[in-house]
């Protein structure tokens, strides 16, 4: 099991974990229907993976500017931060905006769907 990086953009598991996941369960033999829907997500771990990858260098310089921003130095002190924090405070537009956009590169990553307008 990996360690968290403090400054992450993304939490876990890692790629290096979903991948491991995926292959144990693909080196197990095939047992129908069951199998067919494991194997479908499966798929869906693999594509997440390759967003999480394709977006790691732009998420990670984008956390850490937010991080910046916000004067934290990492996620345990946005945490902090965050939960001190209440609308009367100077801060909290920024704040706010800072979370809000980390919540959709997160959901980029895991989801891209659910940004799509409908």
């Amino acid at each position: 099991m990996s360690h968290a990086d403090p400054r992450a953009a993304h939490d876990r598991p890692d790629p290096a974990e979903l991948l491991a996941a995926v292959r144990e369960h693909l080196d197990r033999p095939a047992d129908g229907d069951r199998d067919r829907l494991h194997r479908r997500v499966a798929s869906n771990v693999v594509a997440l993976v390759e967003r999480q990858l394709a977006a790691a260098d732009d998420d990670a310089a984008a956390h850490r500017a937010r991080l910046a921003q916000l004067g934290v130095a990492d996620n345990a002190e946005l945490a902090e931060l965050v939960a001190g924090l209440d609308e009367a405070d100077p801060r909290y537009p920024a704040v706010n905006a800072a979370l809000a956009a980390w919540a959709r590169a997160k959901v980029a990553v895991s989801n891209p769907r659910y940004l799509e307008e409908r």
